[in-house]
């Protein structure tokens, strides 16, 4: 990327209108690759022309570093919709810092409010519509506590389709891992409408906890406790992608 003005530089990372963040930096407080300036016009090359980090800067103190585009991973907890306008419980985007909200970062995809696991959520157009589409096959494995115990032979089912209203064909997981009587590891790459309750459901079953370990090639992060977020690293989204 060209060299940015500071006050751009930090405007573009959500610290701000362009005034706002003019008035932070003659104030004293910012500081680029560990030092002090107060030139909001001052030149800096970001080093990022991408969702990598770039140039490390910090404002007050916030620790910070200039990514072009946003690639987060969020920890959804339970009792949290994925809405900026929630209905009955509170939003994921309130777990975010305001820069990325000032972003315009959205959840790729959703996840009902009582499921809880891998959400992503970026500012990049293109990713968000590349990985929410169904096209794309991209596979998402939940791990499921059903309500009574079953056999291996509802985990065949599973794998085998069974008929969804309004739906004209039977839909089928693509994989299924019968983990205990009562628990699966279930791979979907539809992502219709509570799917994974709606197939246990049209199997004679009732899905009790429902949790996302994985989509595509890209698991969960351990350290990640619930409500907690981080960024998406060149790594990460290679693993994202690699799924065939």
């Amino acid at each position: 990327m060209r060299p940015m003005q500071l006050e751009r530089l930090l405007h573009a990372q959500g610290f701000g209108s362009r005034k706002e963040c003019r008035a932070l930096i003659r104030s004293g407080h910012v500081s680029v690759a560990g030092e002090p300036c107060e030139d909001p016009f001052a030149e800096f090359d970001p080093g990022s022309s991408d969702g990598s980090p770039g140039i490390a800067f910090s404002v007050g103190d916030e620790q910070w570093r200039f990514r072009a585009q946003a690639y987060v991973v969020l920890h959804k907890p339970t009792g949290y919709e994925c809405s900026q306008k929630p209905t009955f419980h509170p939003s994921v985007f309130t777990l975010l810092p305001p820069q990325l909200l000032i972003r315009g970062v959205q959840c790729v995809g959703r996840l009902d409010q009582d499921t809880t696991g891998l959400l992503l959520l970026s500012d990049d157009g293109q990713f968000i519509h590349q990985w929410s589409s169904g096209k794309k096959r991209t596979p998402k494995v939940y791990e499921v506590t059903l309500k009574h115990a079953v056999e291996q032979e509802f985990a065949d089912r599973m794998v085998a389709g069974v008929e969804l209203h309004d739906e004209p064909e039977p839909i089928a997981a693509a994989a299924c891992e019968l983990t205990s009587p009562t628990t699966l590891r279930l791979t979907i790459c539809e992502g219709k409408y509570h799917q994974v309750k709606r197939m246990v459901g049209a199997a004679g079953n009732r899905v009790e906890t429902l949790h996302r370990s994985r989509v595509g090639g890209l698991d969960l992060p351990a350290e990640l406790a619930p409500g907690q977020w981080r960024w998406l690293e060149t790594a990460d989204l290679q693993r994202l992608a690699d799924f065939t």
